[in-house]
């Protein structure tokens, strides 16, 4: 413990950041207590994360599990060894997937993707598609379109017919939502020709971006639009301890890989793959690693709830407890 460096900055404006000097030991103790017969200041809870596991388990084909959401985004999880049972529309959203694990088919009217662990991909919104999964799992977040790609791609849909090898036409239907497709939400469903839809890709100019991660230490944006960001972060061992603190947004950080130990003024907390975490607006925190790790960030500049039940949440901080992580 000793003075650090903490980073304040905007994440979904061009604002550059300011560093400042802090004593770290004060950043992170609870206020010096009131003298004053009046309540100055609110009780805040500590970090909450949500843990699914990254490990294949055969279940039942059910909707995408909500993990975050507020009226204008929303975060799902969802695993499938299967078809998706419906194509679907999107009226005010574009939808963007990370895949975690296993392989996907992603079925649309601009082109087909195969997608394989750590690729995104984004659909805009008004386009038809749908899934096919094997023993995987992937994030969808769900925005208010237009959201634009921040890299470039590392490939793009194909005409692909058949879609997948074994696919037959059958009777499907289309849905089309609104609400950034939560369920419930549905306008119309109505059945459809499979053949047809997918055949569109001929007529249309515009191909799904497939993007994926530099690799390099840091991190690699992937989208963004007004209020909200996407992109991941690649960290290694340090010794070094630098602290973030955001003003316009919220960040939810979803671990890929390796362990960290978050330290935060709300909480210390170890992380490791599969866990979820909001870290609030105004709130300083920084990681702490003793390997290689690779965890997802998205920021939201309206308060982001969580909507999934809690696993664990971070201990309060001691100065006992930070020294023994020291690398």
């Amino acid at each position: 413990m000793g003075i650090v460096n903490e980073v304040i900055s905007l994440a979904c404006s061009l604002a550059p950041s300011r560093l400042i000097e802090r004593d770290e030991h004060l950043l992170l103790s609870p206020p010096h207590s009131n003298p004053f017969p009046v309540e100055l200041w609110r009780e805040h809870e500590p970090l909450s994360v949500v843990h699914i596991s990254q490990q294949y388990k055969a279940v039942p084909f059910a909707p995408p599990r909500g993990v975050y959401e507020s009226a204008h985004l929303r975060v799902e999880w969802q695993t499938m060894d299967n078809r998706q049972p419906f194509y679907h529309r999107n009226c005010d959203v574009d939808e963007i997937s990370y895949q975690i694990d296993g392989e996907r088919t992603l079925m649309t009217e601009l082109g087909v993707v195969e997608h394989r662990p750590g690729e995104f991909s984004r659909i805009p919104r008004g386009v038809a598609h749908d899934n096919y999964g094997r023993r995987e799992s992937h994030l969808l977040f769900y925005a208010p379109a237009p959201v634009t790609e921040e890299r470039s791609p590392a490939r793009q849909s194909e005409i692909v017919f058949p879609p997948f090898p074994g696919w037959e036409p059958g009777p499907v239907n289309e849905a089309v939502t609104q609400c950034l497709g939560t369920p419930g939400h549905d306008i119309v469903v109505a059945p459809v020709d499979e053949p047809r839809l997918l055949q569109q890709a001929h007529a249309e100019k515009e191909r799904l971006q497939v993007l994926t991660g530099t690799g390099d230490p840091g991190v690699s944006w992937m989208y963004r639009s007004p209020g909200f960001r996407l992109g991941t972060v690649r960290r290694e061992p340090s010794a070094e301890r630098t602290y973030r603190r955001t003003l316009d947004a919220d960040e939810v950080q979803y671990q890929i890989s390796g362990h960290r130990t978050l330290v935060s003024q709300r909480g210390i907390v170890e992380l490791g793959p599969g866990d979820f975490v909001r870290i609030p607006l105004g709130i300083a925190w920084t990681s702490v690693c003793r390997e290689p790790n690779e965890y997802l960030t998205l920021f939201s500049d309206r308060h982001l709830p969580q909507i999934a039940e809690t696993t664990r949440t971070a201990e309060p901080y001691t100065s006992q407890r930070l020294a023994a992580l020291q690398p």
